[in-house]
């Protein structure tokens, strides 16, 4: 059995993107043939979904090449992964955590290196969705071969989104296949405070050789850099000798390296030669995945209808989405009802609804105009000068993606002709948003103001 999947898994990687199926079919495995039905295990109910959805039709193909007789496809979530847990009080980003995958470093390194990572941070925890796939994708890569590509690693994105779990879910697997391996993850801000007691005590040299020898260095937060000259020459010290041994760097940051003002502008053009990368705002289907999971291994029962209305509610960042999920579970126990019966009766009348009824047309329209310094006319009139252009697209996108408007309406609301010219405009967004890292930064800078 495990030739005939090991089969199928290389006609599939044949079919789709190398990036996608390394990102979807890492750890999934046929469980059993029988009596018609095809059980194929994957680690989490996420990635059922998403592998139901995008790739069910090239698993069948692969099947029927592989002379394989089956009446149904079924997707469980492996066993390995599943666990129980009866605190309700686990942090969104350590959920999914189960014992049985959670490896600690080994002795040898405990002993002699300490990296700083929370083992709780996994990649086999780590939801993957629309918002940060690339990401995800990029740090498989690495995870594979450290210091070969995609060095250095600069990832960026609001609080709240999941970089910090990302990064560390890296050092860890790196770990994972080798414990002599010495990672070291730190805050910018730690990294300050112990350069600031170095110098005190004259060991300035020491601290950089320090972390010279590391052969993984992890920064969280590096635009708390700003402003401390002398810590942004002893990083870009440290950097530099790192780089040219060919180790691994890893950054995350809120912004993108240009708009790190006030940074040496050698470390600014070091810290993006192999461009960023970032993670978005989740969008619903992310939403939920994440919520269903948490409920999942919260052990805790919600109703889909509750779950949907906590994503499509909460507009911000998964910290939030977080809250809005334990205040309704908090409602839901203190009342002795459901989930949703704490939505369905208002309860719970505090939570955050930042709903389409809250955001308009207009408002969305005004707020993409004046990011893109435009007025709204500007930004609506027949004018073909590119930026303008661009404008008026992004806008088309904005309003089909929060407000699921008509391209029709759209059309009306933007000035254009007809509703094929808005078809054409938010497809070009959404296929430049793939790769076009300042254009996606945009965008999320004018979702934050519309919601704000």
């Amino acid at each position: 059995m495990f030739d005939v999947w090991k089969n199928i898994l290389a006609e599939v990687e044949q079919a789709i993107p190398h990036e996608a199926y390394t990102t979807w079919f890492k750890d999934v495995n046929l469980s059993s043939i029988e009596d018609g039905s095809v059980i194929i295990e994957v680690p989490n109910v996420f990635k059922v979904s998403q592998i139901k959805k995008k790739y069910d039709g090239v698993i069948r193909k692969a099947l029927e090449h592989n002379n394989i007789e089956f009446n149904n496809v079924e997707y469980i979530v492996s066993s390995k992964s599943k666990v129980r847990v009866r605190s309700r009080e686990i942090s969104i980003h350590d959920v999914m955590s189960s014992p049985k995958v959670r490896k600690p470093a080994s002795s040898t390194q405990t002993k002699s290196f300490s990296s700083g990572l929370n083992p709780n941070y996994t990649m086999d925890n780590f939801v993957i969705g629309s918002n940060n796939d690339l990401a995800a994708s990029v740090a498989q890569n690495i995870i594979k071969a450290p210091g070969k590509r995609h060095n250095p690693f600069y990832l960026y994105g609001g609080p709240g989104l999941g970089k910090t779990h990302l990064v560390q879910a890296i050092g860890n697997a790196l770990i994972k296949n080798n414990p002599e391996l010495k990672v070291s993850y730190m805050p910018t801000n730690s990294f300050y405070i112990e350069f600031l007691e170095a110098l005190k005590s004259k060991q300035g040299n020491s601290f950089t050789k320090k972390y010279q020898k590391v052969d993984v260095l992890i920064i969280d937060d590096i635009q708390m850099i700003v402003g401390k000259e002398a810590t942004q020459q002893a990083f870009f010290d440290i950097f530099n000798e790192l780089y040219q041994h060919g180790k691994q760097i890893i950054i995350t940051s809120d912004r993108l390296p240009e708009q790190l003002k006030s940074v040496d502008e050698r470390l600014s053009s070091r810290l993006a030669c192999d461009g960023a990368y970032d993670i978005q705002l989740p969008k619903f289907e992310d939403k939920c995945a994440i919520l269903r999971m948490k409920a999942e291994f919260d052990g805790v029962e919600i109703e889909d209808e509750a779950i949907e209305y906590i994503a499509s509610n909460v507009k911000t960042n998964i910290r939030d989405l977080e809250r809005e999920y334990k205040r309704v579970l908090t409602f839901a126990e203190f009342k002795g009802v459901t989930p949703l019966e704490v939505i369905n009766n208002g309860y719970s009348n505090t939570i955050n609804t930042n709903s389409h009824g809250t955001v308009s047309a207009k408002k969305i329209l005004e707020t993409t105009a004046s990011c893109l310094d435009l007025t709204v006319k500007e930004m609506c009139s027949k004018s073909r000068v590119s930026h303008i252009k661009t404008a008026r697209q992004i806008a088309m996108y904005l309003l089909s993606e929060e407000l699921s408007m008509s391209t029709t309406k759209i059309a009306l609301e933007v000035g254009v002709k007809d509703h094929t010219t808005v078809m054409h405009g938010i497809k070009k967004i959404k296929e430049d948003l793939k790769l076009d890292f300042a254009m996606r930064e945009q965008i999320a800078t004018i979702r934050e103001k519309i919601y704000a």
